[in-house]
């Protein structure tokens, strides 16, 4: 019996050594993460219950951007025409973003639209802190076409300078609207709108009077320069998708439309029938029939 006795001792002594190593190591590592084992499961569920889930029926909507978001040429030549806009119109023929998530009755008194022609991704930042004084549920955000759209090629805004215009613009949003959803619609191919007006000779002169030249100048050329610098803007358009794309996805509460405006194959009846250019009311219906498929979506755009 004394012999056996002093061996279980041993035993159990040697079972409580390593318990109580099993449980310092186990501490340790809690000690190095900040939180025990536990705590880190249930934190691990808050963080997962906490992470903000897009709401396919926001309460409210802001706009921002540029001419086709203002209507600009689709109800009067050199005007802008918001009451047709795709975002926040309140023609019923468009039947607007707005319109359709909120209802017609509902749009005008929770939308706004503070997009202004003529405008570049710099002048977002200052548009978004307009939009987010309202702290709306969403804000569609559309810009980029007059980054493209300069006197010369040359003269485009640089990628790098396009991104982080954005990043700013974003970051503005997020400090003054935390809980805003973005919708981030894509920069149109203007080169897919050359291609509809670039045979007639009535869209030609109107063209001349300044429109776009980057990629409307000497439409019907097909010398190898002026196709270099059509090119050459498609590929600074498609650029600016892609800086969309990727900084909209670093936002858990943006939404890229996945190009789908600029692979909509806009007609000439869908375009403003003084510049050609321009969406006209059916495109600018068309433009909100697509933003409300994406915003209203359980999953963004593959």
């Amino acid at each position: 019996m004394r012999t056996t006795a002093p061996r279980r001792r041993a035993r159990r002594t040697s079972a409580g050594v390593g318990a109580a190593f099993t449980a310092l190591i186990v501490a340790a590592a809690g000690a190095l993460t900040g939180c025990s084992a536990d705590e880190a499961k249930s934190g691990g569920e808050r963080g997962a219950q906490a992470a903000p889930r897009w709401n396919t029926s926001p309460a409210s909507v802001a706009a921002v951007g540029d001419s086709i978001t203002r209507g600009f040429d689709a109800c009067s030549v050199l005007a802008d025409c918001p009451e047709v806009s795709w975002a926040t119109g309140d023609d019923p023929d468009v039947h607007s973003l707005a319109a359709r998530l909120l209802g017609e009755a509902e749009a005008p008194a929770r939308s706004w639209n503070y997009a202004v022609t003529g405008s570049r991704m710099a002048d977002l930042p200052g548009q978004l802190a307009e939009a987010a004084a309202h702290r709306p549920g969403l804000v569609t955000v559309m810009v980029g076409s007059n980054d493209a759209c300069r006197p010369t090629a040359s003269s485009m805004t640089a990628v790098a300078d396009f991104r982080s215009g954005f990043e700013k613009a974003l970051a503005g949003l997020r400090a003054a609207s935390p809980t805003s959803q973005v919708y981030v619609s894509s920069v149109p191919d203007l080169q897919r709108l050359w291609e509809q007006g670039k045979d007639d000779p009535m869209v030609r002169q109107v063209w001349k009077l300044g429109i776009c030249q980057s990629m409307l100048a000497e439409p019907t050329s097909a010398a190898a320069g002026a196709t270099a610098r059509r090119e050459r803007v498609r590929a600074r358009v498609v650029e600016y998708n892609e800086v969309l794309r990727a900084v909209c996805a670093k936002d858990t509460l943006c939404r890229y439309d996945g190009g789908a405006v600029f692979q909509y194959p806009f007609s000439a009846e869908q375009l403003s029938r003084w510049d050609w250019f321009h969406p006209g009311k059916d495109g600018q219906a068309r433009l909100a029939e697509l933003a409300h498929r994406q915003v209203t979506s359980a999953e963004p755009p593959r």
